[in-house]
């Protein structure tokens, strides 16, 4: 494929990617957009799981489209963030060359992820060709359904449970797939917000800005929004994107509302500073975020315990993320991801203070300095919550229990990497 490289910012093609769980409103906002062109010049690429493209049927028959102002590409058999990367490099890269279309919406199934989407654009060819060179991602939207939303989030639900599953490899979970779809959003629209209450909806809409303070939140009816919105924003930065999330924004102390708490915590918070900035609605809704941080290591089995052994009952735990140090792993970062009812931990990787001061990389020196301090180096415990009417000062005090007593930080890691550990090994030794 021979196509003009990095044409200027204002001659690529906008594009718009709309994400959203199955049944979100999707395809009711899509027609929205292709009935209200406002003269307007649309491309679109819809892409669906069945073996019929029931969606893109939908918009062929419901919509009339003036060929010579819009074009719709149909994609079935896969999903947009996976099999069909190099089709949709195809796809995109025609319809940028053609030069007739003012923008580009392609609509992601179901169950895809805006990141390997957005990653799609910065991806070279073996030609050396890139999305980027021709086109613009523009604007990530996500439509979330008032009436389900919370109910599949808090659902510890398989994709598989679901039967939306990509096949039997597809280990996803409901929660994940709906929290990578907030927090990666430029753009969030609520659907069906004539099917719930004021509270609800004021109330969900806290929820949603929780995870992503950056998004712009827009309720809307039958997909109608105001095409400013969603097209030809410039809100997209790849970098800001990726750090966007909620939790992100508490671990960097750019959080709202401010809530520490805890021993170990309150230590910690006095060295990072207070912060002001608080959002009315979710401190109105018990909505609160903080980190919980500590310089000594858990002991894996009262660590374990709590986790798998204790009940949950400290209001309603949204998101939490972060990296763990187990005594009876002294070298190796646990990983900690929560969504809703679902929660992951494993390896992350290796702490720098275990890696020999000659092997580190000189671009990462500064962020390495910046974690440092003795006597254990980097090693800490670094966790973010968000969640509604949740007590950190309980949070913090449990994770503190977990925490090495004196006694045992002193007898060292000889000691410590005897203790009973009833997590999943990590790695082979």
């Amino acid at each position: 494929m021979t196509l003009p490289l990095n044409q200027p910012l204002a001659s690529k093609l906008p594009v718009t990617v709309l994400s959203g769980f199955l049944g979100a409103g999707k395809t009711t906002l899509l027609k929205h957009i292709l009935s209200n062109r406002d003269n307007r010049r649309v491309a679109v690429i819809v892409n669906d799981m069945s073996e019929v493209n029931i969606d893109a049927a939908l918009v062929k028959n419901e919509v009339q489209l003036n060929r010579g102002q819009e074009k719709l590409v149909e994609m079935s058999n896969g999903c947009i963030c996976c099999t069909l990367r190099e089709d949709l490099l195809i796809e995109v890269g025609n319809l940028a060359k053609e030069g007739r279309f003012d923008y580009l919406v392609i609509e992601s199934t179901g169950i895809a992820e805006p990141l390997p989407i957005a990653e799609t654009f910065t991806f070279r060819d073996e030609q050396g060709f890139s999305l980027s060179d021709i086109a613009r991602l523009d604007t990530l939207v996500t439509v979330v359904d008032a009436v389900n939303f919370m109910r599949n989030y808090q659902e510890a639900l398989s994709l598989k449970e679901a039967g939306e599953a990509l096949g039997e490899d597809d280990e996803r979970n409901v929660a994940d797939l709906l929290v990578d779809q907030i927090e990666f959003a430029n753009v969030i629209l609520i659907s069906k917000i004539d099917l719930i209450s004021s509270d609800e909806m004021v109330n969900l809409r806290a929820v949603l800005h929780s995870l992503n303070p950056d998004a712009e939140i827009v309720p809307i009816v039958m997909g109608q929004v105001d095409l400013c919105k969603v097209l030809n924003t410039g809100l997209f930065d790849f970098e800001k994107a990726e750090q966007a999330a909620g939790w992100l924004k508490e671990l960097r102390g750019a959080h709202t509302p401010d809530q520490f708490a805890g021993s170990e915590l309150a230590r910690n918070s006095a060295r990072r500073g207070k912060h002001k900035e608080v959002f009315s609605e979710t401190e109105e809704y018990g909505i609160s975020s903080f980190v919980y941080s500590a310089r000594r290591p858990f002991h894996p089995q009262r660590f374990y315990q709590l986790l798998h052994e204790s009940e949950w009952d400290n209001g309603t735990l949204l998101r939490s993320k972060g990296f763990f140090w187990l005594a009876s792993r002294p070298e190796h970062a646990g990983s900690w991801s929560q969504a809703g009812g679902i929660m992951h931990h494993g390896l992350a990787g290796r702490w720098w203070a275990s890696v020999p001061k000659d092997q580190w990389p000189a671009e990462y020196l500064d962020d390495i300095q910046s974690q440092w301090a003795e006597p254990f180096g980097d090693c800490r415990q670094e966790l973010v919550f968000i969640g509604q009417n949740v007590d950190a000062e309980t949070v913090s005090r449990e994770l503190d229990a977990c925490l090495l007593t004196d006694a045992e930080l002193a007898a060292g890691p000889l000691v410590w990497r005897t203790y009973q550990d009833q997590f999943p090994v990590w790695f082979v030794e």
